[in-house]
């Protein structure tokens, strides 16, 4: 029931989805629904703390396991502008267009929003600073700034997708940034090269 009040809350947005637009597509009555969830504030910010972990965090958890840090920052954005060009609705983010929506005005929900800033500027800081010990992020700017940048890369994109989804503007929004991050590139120009490990026989 939960991921249909999602649903709603994700195309109509917080305001505009009624208490029965709500009870209609869970299939439940609206008493019912006060009963199993609350009021509509409470049941917005569980379908949003699901949203966030069965999106952001769950690819979060799989690239960050599964790939080198500057691969795992280049998926998650590769995978991120996938998802708002397949978006035939042009939906956005949830939780972005939430924002820019401002309600529901409580302590509740920028605790939330707060929340999921910080773990996915989390994410982008520990792959940098681990790409910058490898070589294959440069040093030209702290892990920190660059963290901070790929933050607001990705938000970008997530409203720019909703009124232009369309792939060159898109991709060309995240070029300039990977050559900055590029620490190969960075080697090429100072000259510097990574060691290369000696074979041993045995």
């Amino acid at each position: 029931m939960l991921d249909a009040a999602i649903q709603q809350f994700w195309l109509r947005g917080y305001e505009a989805t009624s208490v029965r637009d709500l009870a209609e597509e869970m299939g439940i009555a609206g008493a019912s629904l006060y009963n199993a969830f609350g009021d509509k504030r409470t049941l917005y910010r569980s379908s949003l703390n699901r949203y966030l972990e069965q999106t952001f965090r769950e690819r979060i958890r799989r690239l960050e396991r599964t790939l080198p840090p500057h691969d795992a920052i280049a998926a998650f954005l590769r995978e991120i502008i996938e998802r708002s060009l397949t978006d035939k609705r042009r939906r956005g983010c949830m939780l972005v267009n939430s924002t820019l929506e401002n309600v529901p005005e409580d302590r509740d929900f920028q605790q939330i929003v707060a929340m999921f800033l910080n773990d996915v500027e989390s994410f982008f800081l520990r792959c940098t600073v681990a790409g910058q010990r490898d070589g294959t992020i440069g040093k030209s700017q702290s892990a920190e700034d660059l963290a901070r940048l790929l933050l607001g890369l990705l938000l970008g994109i997530r409203v720019l997708a909703r009124a232009r989804p369309d792939r060159e503007l898109l991709e060309g929004m995240t070029r300039p940034v990977f050559a900055l991050l590029d620490g190969k590139r960075e080697q090429r120009s100072t000259g510097i090269r990574r060691p290369v490990k000696s074979r041993t026989r045995g």
